[in-house]
């Protein structure tokens, strides 16, 4: 059963929401779901589920969500995101729509949609940083990678260099700067809790001062 400790919020405006929040109870934190600014305030940390990065930017926006979540991001609050998420979180979009805003909580300049369109969609196995175990299974869907990253930023996981991979060989799909994590990829997905528990780890530590 989840402990007493920090509480995860989930993004609760599009995407995998209960299956994030699945997740998290597995790895013994509590979660709760954040629609409102009230909410946000009330939770240590926040997962951004995958989904439609346009459509979850504007309702940020509609939901009075974008300011608050900027001001908790820049106070050092733990985030993961998921593919939107990881667009979400980013300082940079790349074919990202005219009105698309950001929580620039990442220094880095990600492509929307840069594994092409749904039916573009693949697994992979990764070597990734910091997760023991052995590699983690993939599960990429419409999925943006990061084009470039900041100095401050730690790649994680790149899509291995193998013929399948095509244009995708080497790019990043997996970084961490600070107290917040993001993947290209969908691990909600796969029953594999490993990127879940390396982000409940950061968030129980944040509570003593730091992320690692």
């Amino acid at each position: 059963m989840p402990d007493n400790g920090p509480v995860v919020g989930v993004l609760a405006l599009q995407g995998d929401v209960r299956e994030h929040q699945r997740a998290v109870s597995e790895c013994g934190l509590r979660s709760a779901l954040v629609r409102r600014p009230a909410e946000l305030a009330e939770v240590d940390a926040l997962i951004l589920p995958g989904g439609e990065s346009t459509t979850i930017s504007r309702l940020l926006v509609a939901f009075d969500l974008m300011g608050p979540l900027r001001a908790r991001l820049a106070e050092g609050m733990p985030a993961y995101g998921a593919c939107a998420g990881m667009i979400l979180l980013s300082r940079e979009i790349l074919d990202g729509t005219a009105d698309q805003r950001t929580l620039a909580g990442l220094d880095v300049v990600v492509r929307r949609n840069a594994f092409g369109r749904q039916v573009d969609s693949f697994e992979a196995d990764l070597e990734f940083e910091g997760i023991p175990g052995g590699t983690v299974r993939a599960v990429f869907i419409r999925a943006p990678w990061v084009e470039r990253a900041g100095s401050g930023v730690e790649v994680l996981a790149r899509v291995p260099e193998i013929p399948a991979a095509g244009g995708a060989a080497g790019r990043i799909v997996a970084i961490r700067q600070g107290c917040v994590l993001a993947t290209a990829f969908h691990p909600e997905l796969t029953g594999d809790r490993r990127v879940h528990q390396l982000f409940c780890e950061m968030v129980r530590r944040s509570r003593v001062g730091a992320c690692r």
